[in-house]
């Protein structure tokens, strides 16, 4: 069934005015599978207060300087989804980022017995060890996602999964590989996750779980005839938009595999929401001369719906409900503490001069504040504003041959542990149906 210019425009006008409206827009039913479609639509503002750091263009680079621009704004996402639910206990997704170019949930999905957490899904789809990640994009709490979640998050992968559980508990196993979009996260691959909420009753949820995922190394190609594996991890000071990123391992050539192993607790009562995670990291080299990389970090974080709508739960995530009074909308204070350590390994001092031991991956230390609130208006629309604060540090062994001709640079980047601890304002505007 073909929409016409008219019905859109009166489908968009439903959901915008209906006081409870829900947010797809229902096309048809085509071979005894009723389609939906879906969109979110996302733009960022970031006001950078930096320190040392240049998050904008230019960065580390050996001639960059300070690009004078503290502000950052963008498109983040544009995501138009389809959907389709039977015939039977089939369903079925195909979703694309318009802005990111690239393939969202692509997958087929068949529910034992009609359970939603008993079941088998083939195709692209969120792998197993985020539960953050895990959880509806559209309804974060904060602007960016934490560190972990970005940094050492696996994300969509094409595979297979198996669910087994039931509104309280479930235990899943996946296989992957590569990513669906061309030049996107490679790697084969499987994740295990595992759940069990003890309290999940009249507003009130205790949560519990644990994940781990294994996947290799990506191949990495370079001039000549010199191939092999690496990894790199590394993240934004929560910001999403911003060019640079101050905490980075680099490469870690010759790596073998890529281990993640997960925490993640989870407390509900009505409007009150507490959650926190904690994941480690291991990458292996390929030979036994070439020491292991580890890294680690976590986040708690505390949400509070002002105008009183519960929080709920479902399949080992927390869902966002819709504003009791669609009119004046639903309000949102929240408070998040997130710290990622990418550094393995011991700084040590030969001769006064700062240095850095063998085998030590100098990657930085990241500790965040975030202060939020989010405004919820109709089924709709979203305002989310975040004022976020940085103590981070790297330390840098640089030889004469690395400084820059630039003073600017070299006054901002010295020997030794260098600490760098921005702040900056975010905002986002979305619109979803």
């Amino acid at each position: 069934m073909k929409l016409t210019r008219n019905l859109l425009a009166a489908s968009l006008a439903a959901l915008i005015f209906a006081p409870a409206a829900h947010a797809e827009i229902t096309i048809d039913s085509v071979a005894g599978s009723e389609v939906s479609f879906e969109g979110l639509v996302q733009a960022d503002f970031i006001y950078f207060d930096e320190d040392k750091f240049d998050y904008g263009i230019g960065g580390l680079s050996r001639n960059a300087s300070n690009d004078g621009r503290r502000q950052e704004w963008s498109m983040r996402r544009a995501e138009l989804v389809l959907k389709g639910k039977g015939p039977g206990n089939n369903e079925w997704v195909m979703g694309y980022d318009a802005y990111g170019k690239k393939w969202l949930d692509v997958n087929w999905k068949y529910k034992i017995g009609g359970n939603s957490n008993h079941f088998v899904q083939v195709g692209q789809y969120k792998q197993l060890n985020s539960m953050e990640e895990l959880s509806s994009t559209k309804n974060n709490d904060f602007i960016a996602k934490a560190n972990i979640t970005n940094t050492f998050g696996v994300g969509r992968r094409l595979g297979a999964m198996y669910s087994f559980g039931d509104n309280n508990w479930a235990i899943a196993g996946s296989v992957y590989g590569r990513e669906l979009t061309r030049g996107g996260n490679r790697g084969n691959g499987f994740g295990v996750r595992g759940y069990f909420a003890p309290i999940n009753a009249d507003g009130t949820t205790l949560h519990l779980g644990l994940s781990y995922n294994r996947y290799e190394a990506e191949l990495a190609t370079y001039p000549g005839t010199t191939q092999w594996d690496r990894a790199r991890l590394r993240s934004r000071p929560n910001a999403d938009i911003a060019a640079n990123r101050y905490v980075d391992t680099g490469n870690i050539d010759r790596a073998d595999t890529v281990a993640i192993l997960g925490g993640e607790a989870l407390f509900i009562s009505g409007p009150f929401k507490v959650q926190g995670e904690y994941m480690k990291s291991t990458v292996t080299r390929k030979f036994d001369t070439l020491k292991d990389w580890s890294g680690s970090g976590g986040y708690v974080s505390a949400v509070w719906n002002v105008t009183g709508e519960k929080f709920g739960y479902k399949g080992g995530t927390p869902s966002t409900p819709l504003p009791n009074e669609p009119a004046t909308g639903m309000f949102q204070i929240g408070l998040r503490y997130d710290t990622l350590d990418l550094n393995d390994g011991t700084f040590v001092t030969v001769g006064g001069v700062p240095t850095v031991a063998p085998y030590t991956y100098e990657g930085g230390k990241m500790d965040t504040w975030t202060l939020g609130a989010n405004w919820y208006w109709h089924s709709n629309f979203k305002v989310s504003l975040n004022y976020v604060a940085v103590k981070s540090s790297k330390f840098y062994n640089r030889t004469p041959a690395t400084f820059s001709a630039d003073p600017a640079w070299n006054n901002r980047l010295v020997n030794g542990n260098v600490q760098d601890d921005p702040s900056m304002i975010e905002a986002r505007f979305q619109f979803y149906w």
